[in-house]
Parts: structure tokens; C-alpha cells; sequence
């Protein structure tokens, strides 16, 4: 597969108009679902919207009581659930001051050195959120050692322009109220795109131009397209639903990490603009011991698929990074599974970087690797050692 593996420096182009189209179909919804709140335990807009667009293609979804939704597709052969989680990182609502000022705790990964400074929006309802903005002390009075220390997020407040408790809370916020970065969705020259929670909002606009291929198949496995929730919050959102499908096969859709960046160069080789890629380790060793080793069935099936479509297919390995797979994996008798994904700059700041092109091609080779599946597609480990 070695010539499947990008340069450094290298991009990669989808093919022809029809490239083109589906190009520009998963950017208009990329930079839609982009400025929709929906942060973990809090996705109904987003979910909403999602699912406003799988009905204009005619298409049913179900969604169960923690509001995962899920489109089916019936077929032969083993079942497979492909998925990738809604929701975004953020804040709640901790504490509200005196004077109006508001502190916050954190929800999920959220990098306290990129907070200082940041627009954020607490999510009241919609037509009635309060933007403000994180706090970072004036520059003149700011001692030298200040200058090189992080503010820990616990002492951050936000300023929304309200100056008393009772008007914050006559603004409908309370304890417990959502805060995200303020949406902010832009393209950059080069097909890229950046803005807030890219991840995962680029694998939910792969799905949506997955399920327009899926609803005009003729042929295929019984496919259940899912838009996970709390994956930032604790990676279990996916695991009721898995355990109400039962598939045999779980294909996981996220970021992975770009290391085309000075500060990234040592941990892997993962090219932005270099095509998608498959992860054959991770593991979180910080709190969470877990992670996914790829069935070899399924690492098999996306070689093949995309040395077939003549897809460059890029390989992770990394510690510190875990998905929701890492839990599905574990269901009923045990789930086939592999994470798969797009590389990504910048995860978990107020501005991430993805490549369309790469979007694109990751939409063509999950359409190849689900074509690949056949009622004689064996999960038997042995035929693969």
C-alpha cells in the first residue's frame, strides 16, 4: 500500500465534476452545521438540523431517548452501524457573580491556554443567546511573570455586558446554561475551512452526502447511519443505541490528527490535504483506560477499498486520543470495528482546520468499503492472519 502513502506537502483532488459537486454539497452543509449549537448534552438544535436535511432527501430517522439520531437502510450481509458523534466541546454556566460576570466550568477536552480572550455564546434558546466573551486581564496591568503563565480556567470569567446577577438571570441564564465558542464557520483559500467544531461537524456533512449514495443503492449491507451525542463529555452516548442495534460491524467517523505543523511533526505523519486515514492504535492513558485496536477484517477492507479507488490512504497511531468506538466495540458478542477520519489542525480550539478535498475522498472510500461488504464478507479473525 506504500504508494497509497501522501508526500509530505501533498493533496489530494476528488475526481471530475462529480468530485466537484459533491465537493461543494459537503461544504454548504459543513459551513451550515458549523454555526448550530450543540454542545454535548445539549444537541437538539443541531440534531434538528440534521435531521431537517435527511428528510428533504426522503429519508426516515429514529431518535432514541438520549437523542442519538439514526437513519437505517436496509440490506444483506453483516449489519453496520457508521457513525460519528454531533456534539461539540464547551462550557456550562458555573457560577453567577454579583456584578454579572459569569465563571464557568468545563465540558469535555477544552484547552485552558487558547481561553483567554475567546467569543463565546450561551445557548438560552434560539433568537434569545447571550454572546460574550472570556475575560483576559489588560495588558498594562499584566505583571512579567503573568505574562507567561496560564490563567486557570477556574478563574476565568465571561463578560456579557450585564452588570448584575438579576439581569444575567433576566436574560435566561442560569446555572447549568450552555456556553460554546461563538460559531464562526469561514473558507480559507485551498478548499480549507475553519472555524468552531469542525470536529465533528465535517464527519456529520460526510454522513449527509453518504446517505444520498445509500438511499439510490441497489444492493449493499443493512446500513444505520448515526449522529452520536456526549462523546465529548464521555465517549457512552453511542453505547445504548449500539446496544439496541446489535451490528456486526462499527465504522467510526472523527478527526485524526494532523502533524503537518512545526509543533506536530513528531507525532505521526497525517497530511492535511492528503487524503483520509485509517487509525491502527489509540489509547487514553489520562483517566480513561481504553482505546481500539482495529478488527483486521476491517483495516483489510479499507487497504483494499481504497488502493481500488485509487485513494491515498493515510495510518495513525496515537496515545491521548480516544473516540466513542472505543465502548461500541464492546457490545453484545463484540463489534468489528475501526476508526476512521479526516486530518484535522488545531483540535479542540475555537478555530480547527480540515481540507474539503480530504472530505471528499472520505465520502468515496467509505461508499467503496460499505459496496465491499457482501453477504461472504467474513469476520472471522483467522482469515486475515
Amino acid at each position: 500500500m506504500e504508494r497509497h502513502r501522501p508526500r509530505p506537502g501533498a493533496r489530494f483532488h476528488g475526481p471530475g465534476a462529480g468530485g466537484a459537486r459533491m465537493k461543494e454539497r459537503i461544504k454548504t452543509d459543513l459551513l451550515d452545521l458549523m454555526l448550530v449549537p450543540g454542545l454535548s448534552g445539549h444537541e437538539d438544535r443541531i440534531r434538528r438540523a440534521i435531521r431537517t436535511r435527511l428528510e428533504a432527501m426522503g429519508i426516515t430517522t429514529q431518535t432514541d431517548r438520549l437523542g442519538n439520531l439514526c437513519a437505517s437502510f436496509p440490506g444483506t450481509g453483516p449489519s453496520v452501524m457508521l457513525f460519528t458523534h454531533m456534539d461539540q466541546l464547551g462550557f456550562v454556566v458555573r457560577r453567577i457573580e454579583a456584578d454579572g460576570l459569569i465563571r464557568l466550568e468545563r465540558l469535555g477536552g477544552v484547552p485552558e491556554r487558547a481561553l483567554a480572550a475567546q467569543e463565546v455564546l450561551i445557548c438560552v434558546g434560539e433568537g434569545r443567546d447571550v454572546p460574550g466573551v472570556i475575560a483576559n486581564k489588560s495588558h498594562h496591568a499584566t505583571t512579567p511573570a503573568e505574562k507567561y503563565t496560564v490563567t486557570p480556567y477556574a478563574d476565568l470569567y465571561v463578560d456579557t455586558g450585564l452588570t448584575s446577577a438579576a439581569e444575567v438571570e433576566a436574560a435566561g441564564i442560569r446555572i447549568g446554561a450552555p456556553v460554546i465558542y461563538a460559531p464562526r464557520a469561514t473558507a480559507l483559500a485551498g478548499d480549507r475551512i475553519m472555524g468552531t467544531s469542525v470536529d465533528d461537524r465535517a464527519g456529520c456533512a460526510v454522513l449527509l452526502e453518504l446517505a444520498r449514495h445509500l438511499k439510490e443503492r441497489k444492493s449493499g449491507p443493512p446500513v444505520h447511519l448515526a449522529f452520536t451525542v456526549l462523546e465529548e463529555f464521555n465517549l457512552r452516548g453511542a453505547l445504548p443505541l449500539a446496544q439496541s442495534l446489535q451490528p456486526d460491524i462499527a465504522i467510526q467517523l472523527d478527526l485524526m490528527l494532523a502533524t503537518d505543523t512545526p509543533d506536530m511533526a513528531a507525532r505521526g505523519d497525517m497530511v492535511l490535504g492528503g487524503g483520509p486515514g485509517i487509525s491502527l492504535y489509540s489509547f487514553h492513558g489520562r483517566g480513561t483506560l481504553n482505546g481500539v485496536i482495529p478488527h483486521p477484517a476491517m483495516v483489510a477492507l479499507f487497504e483494499r477499498s481504497a488502493e481500488a479507488q485509487n485513494i491515498p490512504l493515510q495510518r495513525s497511531a496515537q496515545v491521548g486520543v480516544l473516540t466513542d468506538l472505543s465502548y461500541v466495540q464492546l457490545v453484545g458478542g463484540g463489534v468489528a470495528s475501526i476508526d476512521v477520519g479526516y486530518p484535522m489542525r488545531y483540535s479542540h480550539s475555537a478555530r480547527e482546520v480540515c481540507d474539503l478535498n480530504d472530505l471528499v475522498a472520505l465520502t468515496q472510500l467509505l461508499d467503496a468499503a460499505l459496496t465491499a461488504i457482501t453477504p461472504e464478507f467474513s469476520l472471522d479473525r483467522d482469515d486475515y492472519t
